[in-house]
């Protein structure tokens, strides 16, 4: 037999509170106000983790460039899809082993990483500056611009 549970006849007492700092709850008392906070008591943390790659030795040249063409199309971003999808379909036909070497580097960052040094959005991301000498990024910079206006959609396979 299934027992009904009671109802509350209060709010709920957590309140979840949108501001800069992510994922910042504020509890409030059962009066239903908010607790004063002071900007000096919000302690915000935050927590970068980076995965790192598996290594591939002995990998052929053809299957990193198949591997490297479906990174490039399956990120989990729309943007930074759109972007390296199309760089790859430009590009990654007559890159060089070496070329595809730096090019599998710069698929091991953060996808938003990625579209904020490919679109020069440096008052979010800066580019580092491994990154910002790389020939690889000023080709990826010219394609990110797309000058002709053209929609962008993923490429054909």
């Amino acid at each position: 037999m299934l027992r009904r549970l009671p109802l509350v006849s209060r709010p709920i007492s957590r309140v979840a509170v949108l501001s800069r700092a992510p994922l910042l709850i504020r509890f409030q008392s059962t009066n239903n106000r908010a607790p004063a906070v002071s900007e000096e008591e919000i302690v915000t943390s935050k927590i970068e983790l980076k995965v790192q790659p598996l290594p591939r030795p002995g990998e052929e040249t053809e299957t990193k460039r198949a591997r490297l063409l479906y990174q490039s199309r399956k990120r989990g971003i729309l943007e930074t899809d759109l972007i390296l999808s199309k760089f790859a379909k430009v590009y990654l036909g007559t890159m060089s082993r070496e070329e595809m070497d730096e090019y599998d580097e710069l698929l091991d960052e953060q996808d938003w990483d990625i579209y904020y040094w490919a679109t020069r959005n440096n008052d979010v991301k800066p580019c580092p500056e491994r990154w910002e000498k790389s020939p690889l990024m000023a080709k990826l910079r010219d394609l990110a611009e797309n000058r002709e206006k053209e929609v962008l959609r993923m490429p054909d396979l």
